[in-house]
């Protein structure tokens, strides 16, 4: 599948896969200097870069796991949505989950790309829903542990 897209800007660093069998393409980050996100902040951190996401399919922004689990850094959105109408500049909002200030330097992988299909639902109002052995049970309701054998 092709996926066009344009530099904004020409430091921009293009997407690119770590591995043959990555799911996610790496966003990288597109600054004059670094960036400091304090403790239970959000910094917007630009990419340079727009795309062109084919139709009946979308970018999702997902967290890179180590920058997530080892400095706390993750989309604030927990996963961003890039429709393919959309034309603008991709930049993820960057949250610290952390205790301490964390900083981004240009060029720094801050996220990875998923480009995947998905089903448009048509919605339609009703008085009643099919009934299932869970209901209305929400959070938590299925219990801590799965079912033994």
């Amino acid at each position: 599948m092709l996926v066009r897209f344009k530099k904004l800007d020409e430091r921009a660093i293009a997407p690119t896969y770590g591995s043959d069998c990555a799911a996610g393409a790496d966003l990288y980050a597109l600054a004059d200097k670094e960036i400091t996100i304090g403790a239970g902040e959000t910094a917007f951190v630009h990419t340079g870069i727009a795309a062109e996401i084919p139709e009946n399919l979308v970018g999702l922004v997902y967290a890179r796991s180590g920058l997530a689990c080892k400095k706390g850094l993750a989309p604030a959105n927990k996963v961003g949505v890039i429709d393919s109408d959309y034309r603008g500049e991709i930049m993820v909002a960057l949250y610290n989950q952390s205790n301490e200030p964390r900083t981004i330097a240009d060029g720094e992988r801050i996220a990875q790309l998923v480009i995947a299909p998905y089903l448009r639902a048509e919605f339609t109002e009703c008085e009643t829903l099919s009934d299932t052995a869970r209901g209305e049970g929400g959070f938590g309701s299925t219990g801590k542990f799965g079912k033994k054998a």
